[in-house]
């Protein structure tokens, strides 16, 4: 009776301490790409590095980064040719000793992208010979590309450098080895729904990882196809994405306004890049969230992070379930710490 009159986090803790010491399963590494603007050493990025260990102790976090150098990251992320920044990452993980690869020299691991590092890490995957990757999350990405570009701040002279570079000049040659959004940016014929031309022909990063081409890539299909989750959250107010249903593979009709969901279209239909094959074995999830374009809270991303990060899906068993509980509405995890108020996560 003295046990049940305790207040809830005093029961988990004696509960907790009852528990015989075992140790835990070891939780998959998480790569993590940022979005544009941001930077991998950012505050904001490293704060949900931590919540990821502090969900699934002992996680080791890869922020992938085109430079050591922030600002330069930063800069990477507005300019440079997106596929061959996909193929330095992939080399770059390959000789990161921390993640460690099995006897056949593969890397699993699980994957979250935020912005355009949700449509790269697709690349990465599809692209990367060695890598394995159990989930993959992406939160605002634009997976079926952009029909505009976002506003810049007043101040920011890197990203309005690379917007007026865009403009008339998209299908150019030189814009698209250069000029990061333009390698994303996808033009449709608004009669009959089709991407244009110039985009197929010019795209120089999302026409080719969406297999929009006329000679399809099955080994990128094939990757997608065995994931175990690709989990898309789409932010229910973002006016950053354009337009934002790109983060669940919609095509929108910039006219009309009229919304063709995944299932309804041909890249989903004839399995393009196994989304098909991903969802009737249940893996393929959409999400949404309140809030704009990286509208973050530590308790939805705790939650998420539980239920598709950590050790393989196999071998969580009931260990999780004793590390994680719920105390009101607030996770408290191994080391009993409850989180804050539903804090934001701040990020570009």
């Amino acid at each position: 009776m003295h046990l049940l009159s305790l207040p809830p986090l005093l029961t988990l803790l004696v509960f907790t301490a009852a528990l015989p010491a075992t140790a835990p399963p070891k939780p998959l590494p998480l790569l993590v790409w940022h979005g544009l603007g941001d930077r991998y050493d950012a505050d904001g990025l490293r704060t949900v590095g931590a919540l990821a260990n502090k969900v699934h102790p002992g996680t080791y976090v890869y922020y992938i980064r085109l430079d050591e150098d922030g600002s330069s990251d930063r800069t990477a992320s507005f300019f440079g040719n997106v596929s061959a920044q996909v193929a330095q990452v992939c080399e770059d993980i390959k000789q990161d000793p921390q993640l460690a690869q099995d006897e056949d020299g593969v890397i699993r691991a699980d994957a979250l992208g935020f912005s355009q590092g949700g449509q790269f890490l697709r690349g990465l995957l599809e692209r990367c010979d060695g890598l394995s990757v159990r989930s993959l999350m992406t939160f605002g990405s634009q997976h079926n590309g952009i029909s505009e570009f976002q506003v810049c701040g007043s101040y920011d002279f890197v990203c309005k450098g690379a917007v007026a570079l865009v403009k008339g000049n998209a299908w150019t040659e030189y814009v698209q080895g250069r000029v990061v959004p333009a390698q994303y940016y996808r033009t449709v014929n608004e009669t009959t729904g089709k991407a244009t031309e110039g985009y197929l022909e010019h795209s120089g990063f999302l026409a080719d990882v969406n297999n929009e081409r006329e000679g399809k890539k099955a080994a990128y299909a094939a990757k997608v196809a065995g994931l175990e989750w690709f989990v898309m959250w789409v932010f229910e107010e973002d006016k950053t994405v354009i337009p934002k249903e790109s983060g669940w593979f919609a095509e929108v009709n910039g006219t009309s306004g009229d919304v063709t969901l995944l299932r309804d279209r041909a890249i989903y239909k004839e399995d393009w890049v196994g989304l098909r094959r991903l969802d009737e074995k249940g893996g393929l999830v959409f999400r949404t969230t309140p809030g704009g374009h990286m509208d973050l809270k530590q308790k939805m991303l705790a939650e998420a992070f539980g239920e598709y990060f950590g050790p393989e899906t196999g071998e969580k068993g009931d260990w999780f379930e004793r590390q994680v509980d719920l105390v009101g509405d607030a996770p408290v995890f191994r080391d009993q710490e409850r989180l804050g108020d539903d804090p934001k996560v701040y990020l570009a």
